[in-house]
């Protein structure tokens, strides 16, 4: 499985590597979202979540879905600026039914953004948004809601809220680490000007490749999806990150021209188990569907109807394999209203492959 770049007929300098300082902030939000899955940046979260204001907290709370579970469009910028300011003021000049429909990522499927019209002008596409909000608890819903109602204001509303964090944290963190990520973007930029695609991609990360046949050349980034999309015409633009291992983003949404942020970063080893619970966890995990079910738990909290729905199987066929997965131990559950969620553990997952190489090597 993998997400698929079609760049037949693409110029080479219509392929860039530069860094962006509005993705950056979105893969730190993200950090400071979900600790667990940057146990290497455990230090960076853990001063930062401490040092920001109440009233900031709550405001970050409120909005995290644009960058907790997956990253809105809008923080992936196709074509990067020197500065916060001057992406954000990209980002105004933005049309509202494309702003909303980037900002409005809420459920594991992703159904709702392919090819669908814009909610604010269609009844059918605003009551499915605004019950996938529903199913994801009040404080998702009353957000949508007011986005649908008032676009502009809420538009505006996000903007204060990006500099907020600018000014509190952010602003510091990126002097930081926009060194590196010059740094290496002049580097891959470089090896593209050097020893072509193929040599660049391989350097940026291991799971992004070049394929070239008669039909012509395809970016193909290594991922538990399965996805398309044509360049042909546009441009792509590669973002070296600080705070992303261990994701890597792919934009591909149609219409928006395709954008990769792959994590300058190595990881981090450790973490031991029993060999029968190791055995148990890596056949929990071998199974296909599980595998790809752990795509979504691994980004957030999902009910069964919902990992039904977007995988295509029954309610109790996925009550099974979370059945496996808890006993496992790689999955958590918690009950929220009438909805029982589930989620990956993170922390336990991350640690599985070196629990493997202690158990055959002890």
């Amino acid at each position: 499985m993998s997400v698929t770049i079609d760049i037949t007929g693409l110029p080479p300098e219509r392929i860039t590597f530069c860094p962006s300082p509005l993705a950056e902030l979105g893969a730190a939000l993200h950090a400071l979202s979900e600790p667990a899955h940057h146990a290497r940046l455990h230090a960076w979260t853990t001063t930062t979540s401490a040092a920001l204001k109440p009233e900031l907290a709550d405001r970050l709370h409120e909005a995290d879905f644009m960058w907790r579970s997956t990253r809105s469009d809008f923080l992936l910028p196709a074509q990067p600026r020197a500065t916060l300011a001057e992406e954000l003021d990209d980002l105004d000049r933005m049309d509202d039914e494309k702003f909303v429909g980037a900002a409005l990522e809420i459920s594991c499927s992703h159904r709702n953004t392919d090819g669908l019209p814009s909610p604010l002008v269609d009844e059918d596409s605003r009551r499915r948004t605004l019950d996938l909000a529903t199913a994801r608890g009040p404080r998702r819903a009353a957000f949508v809601e007011r986005m649908l109602a008032d676009p502009t204001a809420t538009r505006a509303w996000i903007r204060r809220l990006l500099e907020d964090c600018d000014d509190a944290f952010f602003a510091d963190t990126w002097r930081r680490a926009r060194v590196q990520l010059s740094a290496d973007a002049r580097h891959k930029t470089e090896l593209l000007r050097r020893k072509g695609l193929a040599e660049a991609l391989t350097a940026a990360s291991p799971a992004l490749s070049l394929e070239e046949d008669e039909h012509g050349a395809r970016i193909v980034v290594d991922k538990l999806v399965h996805s398309r999309t044509d360049a042909e015409g546009s441009a792509v633009t590669l973002m070296p990150t600080a705070f992303g291992w261990p994701h890597l983003f792919a934009l591909r949404t149609p219409g928006w021209q395709p954008v990769i942020q792959y994590p300058v970063a190595a990881r981090d080893l450790g973490g031991a188990l029993p060999v029968d619970t190791v055995r148990l966890r890596l056949e929990a995990v071998a199974h296909p569907m599980r595998m790809r079910m752990c795509r979504s738990l691994a980004r957030g909290a999902f009910s069964t109807s919902e990992l039904a729905d977007a995988y295509g199987i029954t309610a109790p066929e996925v009550s099974r394999h979370l059945a496996v997965l808890k006993k496992a131990g790689l999955v958590t559950t918690q009950r929220r209203g009438r909805y029982v969620l589930h989620q990956l553990d993170v922390a336990v997952v991350a640690r599985l492959g070196s629990d493997f190489l202690e158990s055959v090597l002890r």
